[in-house]
């Protein structure tokens, strides 16, 4: 992926969708992508503007069909058919729905979006009514690039609409697009615990019949009606930075909040981030859950340790852990302490900074900075009294 490509996602998922375009556009001048043009339309999407985000699934589906590629046509599809829901055009996003089941019926959010389209087809007048013709076609004609003009923002969105509609033949209501409010503007935060991590999206007065959550192992998924702007709104958080316990996973609706509390399934691993960004590695992840598990041993085994008789009044006592205990305290208050959790706590250039100066100078000196540590050598220094002697000498 390249570099625009990858500031672009990130800021995808950090809400900046307006960057997010535009890293993107630059990545695509490069490279046709179809994975590139399925974020920017994932982008457009969020910012509102369906016509772009049309035509950019619709090109990336295009692309992924002349390379074969299954799992990228049914992510195609998949995205075709949010969007068109967001431009209320029921039967059309049931369709692309159904043809991104037949290329990959494991697609993550697939299933609640087919029963949340299906709810709003038969609510919206069945086969009689206009919004559910179906008129889109499985393979869309050929699309050409949207020219980027200088004009206003309702302009450029209308004209970019009617591009799209004689592309794809679809017919859109003038209300889909004036009622679109972008998620960016409903905020979302999230906290955690050693058991937990909770999403809170801030949407006030949400007609809980509206709301629907699809919890998987690693994916959250969020659709409600906005009240203010009677629009749905969508958020999906993609991959999850560890697995969770979906059978001890829930979620309410309050007046002000869609609280959702995921069960982490590795207890006690904490989350830097909600999402498995590329600047995490998976092997970092790994040695964190696995630091855990040998945590959880060596309690368990302490906890069995043999408890001998004794005629004391407070009962008898597990010297292991008693020991234990003391020792934990001295190491809290001794002169490592403070470096050790420093190190903890440091991210992955701090770490190498710390780690690389340290040995460079035989523990002489100490550096957090990787942008002087990595560019020179440490020299030894030693304390004042001290002598430097090689090994072999």
């Amino acid at each position: 992926m390249s570099g625009d490509a990858i500031k672009g996602k990130a800021l995808l998922d950090s809400g900046d969708y307006q960057s997010a375009v535009k890293y993107l556009s630059e990545a695509l001048k490069s490279s046709q992508a179809p994975t590139w043009l399925l974020l920017r339309s994932t982008a457009h999407h969020r910012l509102g503007k369906h016509g772009p985000a049309l035509h950019d699934a619709n090109k990336a589906l295009l692309i992924s069909i002349n390379r074969g590629k299954r799992e990228l046509i049914a992510e195609s599809h998949y995205r075709r058919g949010i969007v068109l829901h967001g431009l209320r055009q029921y039967g059309d996003s049931r369709m692309c729905f159904y043809w991104a089941r037949k290329y990959n019926e494991k697609l993550p959010g697939l299933s609640m979006w087919i029963s949340r389209v299906s709810k709003d087809y038969d609510a919206n007048g069945g086969e009689q009514a206009e919004c559910n013709a179906i008129t889109v076609k499985e393979v869309p004609d050929v699309v050409e690039e949207h020219e980027q003009k200088i004009e206003s923002p309702q302009s450029h969105q209308s004209s970019l609409l009617d591009k799209e509609n004689e592309k794809s033949k679809i017919n859109v209501p003038a209300e889909g697009i004036n009622s679109a409010l972008p998620n960016s503007k409903i905020r979302h935060e999230w906290y955690q615990s050693n058991n937990t991590v909770t999403v809170e999206i801030l949407a006030k007065n949400t007609p809980k019949e509206t709301i629907t959550v699809n919890i998987q192992e690693r994916s959250l998924e969020v659709s409600f009606t906005n009240t203010s702007a009677q629009n749905t709104c969508y958020f999906a958080f993609e991959p999850l930075f560890s697995k969770i316990d979906i059978s001890k996973s829930s979620y309410r609706a309050t007046p002000h909040k869609i609280e959702i509390s995921l069960h982490k399934s590795n207890s006690g691993v904490k989350w830097p981030s909600l999402e498995l960004s590329e600047s995490v590695s998976l092997k970092e992840t790994l040695e964190d859950i696995q630091d855990v598990r040998n945590d959880s041993n060596d309690i368990k085994t302490r906890s069995q340790a043999p408890v001998y008789p004794t005629s004391s009044k407070t009962g008898p006592k597990n010297w292991d852990t008693v020991i234990g205990k003391e020792a934990e305290e001295d190491d809290a208050d001794g002169p490592d302490a403070f470096f050790k959790m420093l190190y903890r706590n440091a991210d992955p250039d701090t770490k190498r900074a710390m780690i690389k100066s340290y040995q460079e100078s035989n523990g002489t000196s100490l550096s957090t900075q990787w942008s002087d540590v990595g560019s020179r050598k440490f020299e030894i220094i030693p304390p004042e009294g001290v002598e430097v002697k090689k090994w072999d000498t």
